[in-house]
């Protein structure tokens, strides 16, 4: 499979062949579903927690005797029922991390690029060189490219890196940051040859 090459300006400088097991796999949007689902479920940090009855500071002293009030029979003021007391069955630290196949990882990878390829969504640079970080050139980079949300994906590149960060609508990840979810949430993918390469190495095995 070829794909154009262009450079910053938009003009077509060559092609580039790309290996069809990584650019050309079937399209498979269960596995981008349970990709993401991986990937946002790693990132919780699962540290919400409330406090049960047993956790709560306060007197252990029986509230008022157990007869003859006409009240209910409380023994503790800490009773889930009470204002500030203990919390039944409430969230507690946990870890939702879940497991998936290093393979089916790689072919959700596989899967995603290829869609960007499929759909035409997928614009390929010879190199995105900025001599310092500049948001506003890299913003009209972007513009001329023909995108106005896009993930740019490069090997390190750190004046690309400060120059996209203040920009709402699109994203730099180093090559080796790609994944699935941040290309199903951005509309284009602006790849550089290097990190296209870089890519081949890693997926077509």
């Amino acid at each position: 499979m070829q794909l154009e090459v262009y450079n910053t300006s938009n003009a077509k400088v060559g092609t580039i062949d790309v290996s069809d097991v990584v650019f050309g796999a079937e399209v498979k949007p269960y596995l981008h579903h349970e990709m993401v689902r991986y990937q946002r479920n790693k990132r919780r940090a699962g540290t919400h927690k409330t406090k049960s009855r047993g956790e709560i500071r306060g007197s252990t002293k029986k509230l008022f005797k157990q007869k003859g009030t006409g009240r209910a029979r409380h023994g503790s003021i800490k009773a889930p029922i009470f204002v500030g007391g203990g919390v039944v069955f409430g969230p507690q630290p946990r870890d939702y991390s879940m497991k998936m196949p290093k393979s089916a990882r790689r072919a959700a990878l596989r899967s995603a690029l290829s869609q960007k390829v499929a759909e035409g969504n997928i614009k390929v640079l010879d190199a995105f060189a900025l001599d310092a970080p500049k948001t506003r050139v890299a913003a009209e980079a972007i513009t001329k490219l023909g995108s106005r949300k896009a993930l740019l994906v490069d090997a390190e590149n750190n004046n690309l890196r400060l120059s996209v960060r203040n920009l709402p609508s699109s994203k730099y990840v180093r090559v080796e940051g790609i994944n699935v979810y941040d290309l199903l949430r951005y509309d284009d993918l602006i790849i550089t040859t290097d990190a296209v390469r870089a890519i081949e190495g890693v997926l077509a095995k």
